[in-house]
């Protein structure tokens, strides 16, 4: 038995979860609704103040899709609560953000400036060299964290670049001279 699979999911006070046909879950929290159609083959069903996941058979493919499932519904639930939030660092000399209305202004080294507008549901503030990336939904807030990034990834030398405040990058020694 999947050992994340067969946890059931506690619903916190305030929040509401509907399971219609086809496995879509719809969850109403005090920060948003969530929705999204699941697995069909896995019985999601509502007991009293808990979500229950069940798999059909123990094939490979159901025994993967049970924890999934699960983690996937979790996951709306503490979206709805407490959202989720990434934070990013930018580090080197001339290297900075910025943020105007709903658009992040990006000063990277490159010729032109970099300018992303926030998707849909997150929102992203800027403090200092750090940026704080927000919202609802796990998987887009990933998303574009991993799109921030992206435009600069932190280089092994000197450590210049975008990166996760929680990342460590290995360093690399440069080059050494002739003797």
């Amino acid at each position: 038995m999947s050992r994340i699979g067969r946890m059931p999911i506690a619903i916190p006070a305030g929040v509401s979860v509907d399971i219609a046909e086809n496995n879509k879950v719809t969850v109403k929290g005090p920060k948003g609704t969530l929705e999204r159609v699941l697995p069909a083959e896995m019985e999601i069903s509502k007991e009293g103040e808990e979500i229950v996941v069940k798999r059909p058979n123990d094939l490979k493919k159901m025994k993967s899709l049970h924890g999934l499932t699960r983690t996937l519904i979790n996951n709306m639930v503490i979206g709805v609560t407490e959202g989720y939030q990434k934070v990013l660092e930018v580090n080197g000399v001339g290297y900075r953000a910025a943020k105007q209305g709903n658009k992040l202004n990006l000063a990277l080294g490159y010729s032109h400036p970099v300018d992303m507008t926030d998707p849909e549901g997150i929102t992203t503030t800027v403090d200092g060299n750090k940026i704080i990336v927000s919202g609802i939904d796990k998987e887009k807030v990933g998303q574009y964290a991993a799109e921030i990034r992206e435009k600069r990834a932190p280089e092994p030398y000197k450590g210049k670049g975008i990166k996760y405040a929680d990342e460590v990058i290995r360093r690399k020694v440069g080059k050494t001279g002739k003797k």
